[in-house]
């Protein structure tokens, strides 16, 4: 059974703009392939809490090999963007501007509980649990249209 919606999607607007892909991009280093996020649409600093939405297209690199005939998202890029979320909350909540490399720590109750395909948005709400200067903790959820397909938490610290 899924844990409980860390937020209520119906309460946000998905189409909003909170943090810009550029604004991602000034705080995270991720690039080209590895840019698994395209905006947030809802940020709570207070709260450390926020939405982030990437478009799945058809020209992901991995929609070529990644089940041929039948593309599906690998579990590993739902953790990815779930850390780079969680960075973003991090940079802006510690205002560093992006210069301290936060990076993966661990990863810990993961669930896959559907896919994601091309053409799909995934939604991903991501809330600190602990949140300190070198080292967070964030739980984390992906849903597409509604459905939760991922959870998990994800630790971050500073390298």
């Amino acid at each position: 059974m899924a844990s409980q919606p860390i937020l209520d999607l119906a309460t946000i607007n998905l189409d909003d703009v909170a943090v810009t892909k550029e604004e991602i991009l000034e705080l995270n280093a991720q690039r080209e392939e590895f840019e698994q996020l395209d905006r947030l649409i809802s940020l709570d600093i207070e709260e450390a809490l926020a939405v982030g939405v990437k478009k799945q297209t058809p020209d992901e690199f991995w929609t070529r090999g990644h089940i041929p005939g039948r593309p599906i998202m690998p579990g590993v890029l739902m953790i990815e963007m779930a850390a780079q979320i969680s960075s973003v909350i991090y940079h802006l909540k510690f205002e560093t501007g992006g210069t301290k490399f936060f990076g993966f720590g661990g990863v810990n109750k993961v669930k896959f509980r559907g896919s994601v395909e091309p053409g799909c948005d995934l939604i991903m709400v991501v809330k600190a649990k602990a949140l300190r200067s070198r080292m967070a903790i964030f739980e984390s959820q992906g849903f597409v249209d509604g459905k939760m397909v991922f959870e998990g938490e994800v630790t971050g610290i500073v390298i």
